[in-house]
């Protein structure tokens, strides 16, 4: 089980950032992405990333948000909405 230790900073959610993280995935299972200071402390925009980020991979991932940092898990299974 390969975990993925990312971060955002300043120039927020990229699409750079994404389409890396979408890459990453093919070895990867889970992923802690860290959001910092410099980043958001705006809760609201934090769900929007998470939001974003979700819809960019797919529906065999799942997220939660604790704290400032969003933690994705990659499903065997799309999920059904």
């Amino acid at each position: 089980m390969v975990l993925l230790k990312l971060q955002i900073g300043k120039n927020g959610l990229s699409q750079e950032f994404l389409e890396n993280l979408k890459a990453r995935f093919v070895t990867a299972e889970n992923a802690r992405i860290s959001i910092l200071k410099t980043g958001t402390r705006n809760r609201e925009e934090l769900k929007q990333w998470e939001e974003k980020i979700l819809t960019f991979l797919g529906n065999n991932f799942k997220s939660k948000v604790i704290g400032y940092t969003i933690v994705l898990r990659k499903l065997r299974k799309a999920v059904k909405n």
